[in-house]
């Protein structure tokens, strides 16, 4: 990988880390994600008229398409992410999110792709699921827990985390063929990605308003943070997606884990804090492994 798409990777993994403490800290659902998609959609505006100008309407069905199904990936992504943050750690949710997403992508590339994993992968592949693992709970997976509920907690975690790292190696795929075939550009992909997703959040807002006025007056410096860094982070990811192949980004990426796991776990309180930055050092290594195989 060049040495530019890695300094890119690693400045977003950082930004990807810190606006999802953001989102855990505000505690937020659908009302939370629709005021951090609005916030988006006004903060970039700028710089997508100005990079965009013409280009969208050079666009044909094929572009508008993708990016349609991008956003609902997105969607759902973000629904579920901010559903495990209410239900479990961030400690948990956060690494096992970001680490399954090379394991799915191994997966798809052996059965979709037709391609091997070298010994390197194999093994990058095993120390993040040993990660996963530690960052989970270790042992106390299957041998019980003396805190019942601190262990459907971590399951839980488990579970949500897995969820969110299925979508994230969707609509990860789905950008980059945006921005590797369809050559359009990092910040309109993630923009107008935006824009979609606004009327798919709004139905369910609109049918609850005095809790969408809660959410604004509780979580909007929150939602300010994740508007301002989120697309910030990805858009560098996708410049990076342009420089070097997309099977050593998406790997490359889940670094920020090791942010999340050390930032989350000092501003959060959350326990086991020794077991879990272990296990993110694990799914860090592999997926470095993964990146260089």
């Amino acid at each position: 990988m060049p040495l530019t798409a890695l300094a890119l990777v690693l400045a977003a993994a950082l930004l990807h880390a810190l606006w999802n403490i953001a989102a855990k800290h505000a505690g937020g659902n659908h009302h939370f994600a629709l005021i951090s998609v609005l916030l988006t959609c006004i903060v970039w505006a700028p710089l997508a008229l100005w990079v965009g100008g013409r280009a969208w309407a050079g666009w044909g069905r094929l572009e508008w398409a993708v990016l349609a199904v991008s956003a609902v990936v997105h969607v759902l992504y973000f629904t579920v992410l901010l559903t495990g943050y209410r239900k479990s750690d961030l400690t948990v949710v956060y690494p096992v999110a970001r680490g399954s997403g090379p394991l799915l992508a191994v997966v798809a590339a052996v059965l979709l792709l037709g391609e091997r994993p070298t010994v390197l992968g194999a093994a990058g592949v095993l120390a993040v699921c040993a990660g996963v693992v530690l960052i989970a709970g270790g042992p106390a997976l299957w041998r019980g827990s003396s805190d019942p509920v601190a262990h459907r907690r971590a399951l839980a975690g488990v579970r949500w985390g897995a969820a969110t790292g299925a979508l994230i190696a969707a609509y990860t795929v789905i950008d980059g063929y945006a921005v590797k075939v369809l050559l359009i550009g990092p910040v309109l992909v993630d923009y107008v990605g935006n824009l979609l997703r606004v009327p798919l959040l709004t139905s369910g807002s609109l049918r609850d308003l005095p809790g969408l006025r809660r959410a604004w007056r509780g979580q909007w410096r929150q939602a300010l943070v994740v508007a301002c860094l989120g697309p910030l982070g990805y858009i560098l990811v996708l410049y990076a997606v342009t420089m070097a192949p997309l099977s050593h980004v998406a790997p490359a990426r889940e670094v920020s884990m090791l942010f999340g796991a050390l930032i989350g776990g000092r501003l959060l309180g959350e326990g086991d804090a020794g077991l879990r930055i272990v296990g993110a050092l694990c799914i860090a290594c592999g997926v470095i492994a993964l990146a260089t195989a």
